[in-house]
């Protein structure tokens, strides 16, 4: 039975395959320690040897740290089946392990290398006997397995048999392109671990099917001793098995424990979604912005009642935590989650009220936020305070031989008064945001207001948008240790933004107010 699977991540090596990403030497040893230290996978592939110099100087970097902090043997390089040159280029950067690239499929082996399997096998031990010579940890990638093991297992078996007394650490069985589904993977595993039960195999999923972890759950259960995947399901094509999926699937489904520390899978999420510019899907299992949100009332209500709606996927166990949206599928108990989250109390009568205005407004929103309920409230309560900041005017100048300069007017109502100050100011800038936003900061130093930082900026414009199309400007807040988010619409991409700073500054003017 086993006891103990390992789980090696490829991100840096499979992962960066994807199109149009491509890792500085610097992220990649980033993103080693965070993958080793912080999270604690067992291995990691870090690149393909004699690719370029950049992958070398990443090689290099990443191995010297390694071989300082005892990981040395948990840094593996893609390898050729060349004899000497792949393992040389590993040595040379006191790498210790090396991934031999052989042939997994007949197909691959005849129409791309060419070769008799009998030429094959012979380069394979050639290669070997060359990486053990000089030291290094041998694993062996069977590419195209899957497919060879559909068309010619003959031949897989014919390696297999030649090669079990080699001084090979892993056999790596890749689906490459993501063409089996799990029961398909539980019988071809199942069969060659009880040929040969003395071989310790991985397996590594392909997502072309969207079967890459499901894939990977059924491999662990035929018995594989490893898997591999990447964060966030990176990968050519369709991607890998995603790394938090597979973890959290083995250990639910399976009883299966890792070494991996699930508190600090969303972080390296983040982290990957930041350097390799690829925003992951808002429904991404474990990792996505809507997964641990409820939006229907219904559900609402029986996790208020008594958690009817909740699974062991607890939204803790990645230091996340649950949201229940507002919209026009919301329910009282949608409310009263988001009004808690804000501190806000109203009484049976005016929470009818508002989540009227809230179902109203979703047919003409897309989102409500419960940073969104201050307004909804002042505007349903008729509160005549409902905005302790108000922008006047501005003029926003950009040219081609200056720094843009914003102006600007606005009303400011202290707290306790009813009349309002009016302040102005201008600032150069970036660009015309930027100008703004210094001018907003003048401003605000005189009536010793502090602005919070901005976390993160996106401009969406509609598909199939023209020059006068409008924008959608969203810009994420951090207030006290939380986010916050605010968007603003128009045809003018600085003016957006402004309209989103303009509800920024009321929100946390109302919430300071409220407490």
């Amino acid at each position: 039975m086993l006891t103990r699977l390992e789980i090696m991540d490829t991100t840096l090596r499979d992962g960066e395959q994807m199109k149009n990403v491509s890792y500085s030497s610097d992220e990649k040893l980033a993103l080693s320690k965070i993958l080793l230290d912080e999270v604690g996978v067992d291995r990691i592939e870090v690149a393909s040897a004699k690719v370029s110099e950049g992958e070398k100087e990443a090689v290099r970097k990443i191995v010297e740290w390694a071989n300082n902090n005892k990981y040395g043997e948990k840094i593996e390089v893609l390898g050729f089946v060349d004899i000497h040159e792949s393992a040389d280029w590993i040595f040379n950067l006191e790498g210790k392990v090396i991934n031999i690239l052989s042939k997994g499929s007949l197909k691959h082996l005849t129409t791309q290398l060419k070769k008799t399997k009998e030429q094959h096998l012979k380069e394979i031990k050639e290669t070997i006997m060359y990486a053990d010579k000089k030291g290094l940890i041998c694993n062996i990638w069977f590419e195209d397995w899957s497919n060879g093991m559909i068309d010619s297992p003959d031949y897989i078996y014919f390696l297999l048999d030649h090669l079990r007394e080699e001084n090979i650490k892993r056999f790596m069985l890749p689906d490459t392109l993501g063409v089996l589904y799990p029961a398909q993977v539980y019988n071809f595993i199942r069969e060659i671990i009880l040929k040969y039960p003395g071989l310790h195999f991985d397996f590594h999923g392909h997502n072309d099917y969207g079967m890459a972890t499901a894939n990977t759950i059924a491999a662990v259960e035929a018995g594989v001793k490893g898997v591999h995947c990447t964060v966030n399901g990176m990968g050519e094509r369709a991607g890998n098995a995603a790394l938090d999926e597979v973890v959290v699937g083995i250990k639910d489904f399976l009883n299966i424990e890792t070494d991996i520390k699930e508190e600090n899978l969303f972080n390296l999420s983040k982290m990957v979604e930041a350097f390799s510019a690829y925003r992951i899907a808002a429904n991404k299992p474990i990792s996505g912005e809507n997964v641990f949100t409820q939006t229907a009332g219904i559900h609402a209500d029986g996790d208020r009642k008594g958690n009817l709606y909740i699974s062991r996927l607890l939204p803790e166990r990645f230091n996340r935590k649950r949201q229940y949206s507002l919209g026009k599928l919301s329910g009282k108990s949608n409310l009263d989650f988001n009004l808690e989250e804000i501190g806000l109390k109203l009484s049976k009568d005016q929470k009818k009220n508002v989540l009227n205005r809230v179902i109203e407004l979703s047919d003409k929103k897309k989102t409500i936020t419960s940073y969104d309920l201050p307004y909804i409230v002042s505007d349903v309560l008729n509160d005549p305070e409902e905005k302790i900041f108000k922008l006047k005017a501005y003029n926003i100048l950009t040219s081609h031989s200056n720094r843009p300069v914003a102006t600007i007017k606005m009303s400011y109502r202290e707290n306790g008064k009813s009349d309002f100050i009016e302040l102005e100011g201008s600032a150069q800038g970036n660009g015309g945001y930027d100008a703004f936003m210094n001018a907003i900061k003048k401003l605000f130093r005189k009536i010793d207001f502090d602005l919070p930082p901005l976390v993160d900026y996106i401009i969406t414009i509609p598909p199939g948008g023209k020059t006068d199309a409008l924008v959608q400007c969203t810009i994420t807040w951090e207030v006290d240790k939380k986010n916050i988010i605010t968007k603003g619409v128009n045809s003018d991409q600085v003016l957006a933004a402004i309209e989103a700073t303009e509800k920024m500054l009321n929100i946390i003017a109302l919430l300071k107010k409220e407490k």
